[in-house]
């Protein structure tokens, strides 16, 4: 049933959408961008949400969440310091995201939405789930029958070779357990007009983006060209990034299945490491800018003696360098296991001229591997103190192997939370966001936002001093 939603609701609305604080707590709230915002609201409708009649919900008070729910970014506080005046800059403010979840009136009549879903970029544990439950969820929770999937990433949207998969619920059934992406994938091929000219006339009006860093600054471009064109379009980007560097929410899908993985390649190392005399095992692992992964999995194995990562330098010769380290630990134990993320060391690489300009399709500049170096080091190392003597270093390279798996059972579960909360959030007529959890509850957060977060690992805080406490390695801090 059609509704429309005048102008004075509509400002009302806005109202409780721009004051998230409660009484007496200062609040920098987010802006969250809606339909609302560029389009005439003339032509806008709203519709009674369809999950009143559906067989599998029993919506009673509470069930959908109002525009005033919100999630706070920041849920520790230092109450000693509760007192005294509050300023925009003031860490005391509180920052809230609209909390996740269906609303009452929705935007989209489903007999007449056309959705689009992309994949881009690298692999990653769990996107295949991504997909399946889009499709499922707007199938069943809002009966939409019109869900393409736009194949080999960005460039699919207008490519003459590759025109978009119809999907449903039967054909994706058993996709939650395959790794990679049905849809195939690839990097660059970013041509915004083109993208958006075919969003037109294909008649999409929502568009879900699932990808890394470089994807979402892609859909934050094409979401403020729609808004430039004044289309009726949603777009959401669902970020996918499995080494975790995504800034705002608690984590990306895939990132646990990635840690678990890494697990066996560690395990493996340290067989080799231990059956042989003097042996090293060394692991790498993804995390080109952020240690995540190689963090986590040192952690959880308890078989790693140094962890490296990109947040911190390293040094090989001289006291309390790594060479001294992994010296004092042969002769303690007769063997070693070394752990270093992709992104760790590089600017200790020698490189070529070309090398140091080299970028791959999306731009980043392309990595050498650390891996290899690190043993190449350690071997002439071991010749030069040790002459003669046994030596061994088993270097694994897992990397391709993770990417590729399916995703465990939670981050398949944490897959299904993700897709149908971006689901719910483009009915309800938000538009240029990212759904994902803060503080173990659901948001929704402007495209832009996520786009510029980072999230580094802070070495200062206590799961760092952890791994040292694990590790026993030193800071490598020269004096």
């Amino acid at each position: 049933m059609a509704l429309s939603k005048s102008k004075r609701e509509v400002e009302e609305e806005a109202s409780n959408n721009n004051n998230l604080g409660t009484a007496g707590e200062p609040n920098r709230n987010t802006n969250m961008p809606h339909l609302t915002d560029y389009l005439q609201l003339e032509n806008l409708k709203t519709y009674t949400n369809p999950l009143d009649q559906n067989r599998f919900f029993h919506p009673s008070h509470g069930f959908y969440v109002s525009p005033s729910d919100v999630i706070l970014r920041q849920i520790v506080y230092d109450l000693s310091s509760a007192c005294g005046a509050f300023s925009d800059s003031d860490p005391r403010v509180h920052v809230a995201y609209h909390r996740a979840g269906p609303r009452k009136q929705i935007f989209f009549e489903p007999k007449n939405t056309r959705a689009a879903i992309v994949t881009c970029g690298g692999l990653c544990p769990g996107l295949n789930t991504v997909i399946r439950e889009l499709v499922v969820g707007l199938w069943e929770l809002y009966g939409v029958r019109q869900i393409l999937g736009i194949q080999a990433g960005y460039r699919g949207f207008y490519s003459t070779t590759r025109n978009p998969l119809v999907l449903n619920p039967k054909m994706v059934r058993g996709w939650h357990k395959l790794g990679g992406t049905v849809l195939e994938t690839s990097r660059g091929g970013f041509d915004l007009h083109q993208i958006v000219d075919a969003i037109q006339t294909n008649a999409f009006n929502q568009v879900y983006i699932i990808g890394g860093d470089g994807t979402m600054r892609g859909a934050v471009e094409i979401f403020d060209e729609i808004q430039r064109r004044k289309i009726n379009v949603g777009v959401v980007g669902i970020p996918k990034t499995v080494d975790n560097d995504v800034g705002i929410i608690d984590r990306s899908f895939g990132f646990q299945t990635a840690v678990e993985m890494a697990q066996q390649a560690i395990s493996a190392a340290h067989v080799e490491a231990e059956s042989a005399v003097n042996g090293i095992g060394l692991v790498k692992l993804m995390g080109r800018s952020t240690g995540h992964i190689a963090l986590h999995a040192t952690l959880s194995s308890r078989d790693v003696d140094c962890c490296l990562i990109p947040e911190m330098e390293f040094y090989l010769e001289g006291k309390g360098g790594l060479v001294e380290f992994l010296d004092n630990r042969l002769k303690e134990n007769g063997h070693a296991v070394l752990v270093v993320a992709e992104g760790a060391g590089q600017n200790m690489i020698p490189r070529t001229a070309a090398q140091t300009e080299e970028r791959d399709e999306s731009g980043n500049l392309v990595f050498l591997d650390v891996g290899s170096w690190l043993k190449t080091e350690l071997k002439k190392w071991w010749a030069r103190d040790h002459p003669g003597e046994l030596f061994t270093v088993k270097y694994i390279d897992p990397t391709y192997m993770i990417r590729a798996v399916p995703a465990n059972a939670t981050d398949n579960l944490y897959c299904t939370l993700l897709a149908h909360s971006a689901i719910h959030g483009v009915m309800a007529g938000y538009t240029g966001f990212v759904s994902g959890p803060i503080n173990g509850n659901y948001a929704y957060i402007p495209l832009e936002d996520v786009a510029q977060a980072t999230n580094a690992v802070n070495t200062k805080d206590h799961k760092w001093a952890w791994v040292r406490t694990v590790t026993n390695q030193p800071d490598f801090v020269k004096s």
